[in-house]
């Protein structure tokens, strides 16, 4: 017995998020980000299980929710020159606008193309590139042809090929985090010590791209109300507590264990 998996294919990373919006019935003028980016981010997870390779414009798009999904956590609103605020997702929206307008005229476009294939060639072609050919005396450049010649063209081919290799290549490094595994460990701590501070969630994941993730989920943890934060000692530290409402069912769970 065989078994068969298959997975949606999109066009594009925004053939994708239409697809989100279209079947979750949202608006796509005020897009529920967080619910968005979880859904964007498990359809990855899904095709590097599957070990497809993933396309360097999804892959764009996901920092790219990333990053509005962080704006709109920080509690500090960017506005523009006139006073108002400005809302994180304005740019994915209006982009999502424009993809939805031209992806509505595929249809008709591609009924243009069958008519135009349907249609029978000119039958005089032939004959009129002849004349082209002969107009530019291609069979004359063939005779002036030289070995010199034939040189400098391997030599322009050789300088193009030397400059492509030369060419700056940009490598995309995968990091073991995501901000969900960083907030279940940060959650975990917690709980075990009562108390962490933010120091120490450096000195475990010392590198920069761990201390970036923590700080989201930090961040995401307490926009649901999950843990607290005190002012600690020292210059930009803070202590990470349990929240209030979480703080008996912590006890709880600590006595069950004992």
């Amino acid at each position: 017995m065989s078994f068969e998996i298959r997975l949606p294919l999109f066009e594009g990373p925004f053939d994708l998020l239409l697809f989100f919006i279209e079947r979750d019935e949202l608006d796509i003028h005020d897009i529920p980000i967080f619910q968005i980016t979880n859904e964007f981010m498990g359809y990855l997870q899904e095709l590097e299980q599957l070990n497809l390779e993933v396309a360097s414009d999804f892959i764009l798009t996901a920092a790219t929710l990333m990053r509005i999904k962080a704006k709109m956590l920080l509690p500090r609103v960017e506005k523009d020159e006139e006073g108002n605020e400005i809302d994180p997702r304005q740019e994915l929206v209006q982009h999502l606008l424009e993809y939805k307008k031209y992806k509505s005229v595929v249809p008709e476009l591609s009924v243009m193309e069958d008519q135009r294939l349907a249609q029978e060639n000119r039958g005089n072609i032939h004959h009129e590139l002849q004349q082209i050919a002969n107009a530019n005396h291609f069979e004359y450049e063939l005779q002036d042809l030289s070995l010199y010649k034939i040189m400098r063209v391997f030599e322009k081919v050789m300088t193009r090929y030397e400059e492509e290799q030369n060419r700056p290549k940009h490598t995309v490094i995968q990091y073991p985090y995501t901000i969900e595994g960083q907030r279940d460990i940060i959650l975990r701590m917690v709980k075990q010590r009562d108390r962490v501070t933010f120091s120490s969630l450096i000195e475990e994941f010392p590198d920069k791209i761990g201390m970036i993730f923590n700080f989201l989920a930090i961040l995401d943890m307490l926009q649901l109300n999950q843990i607290g934060i005190e002012v600690g000692e020292g210059f930009n530290d803070f202590i990470i507590t349990v929240a209030e409402g979480q703080a008996a069912q912590v006890t709880q769970l600590l006595v069950e264990q004992a």
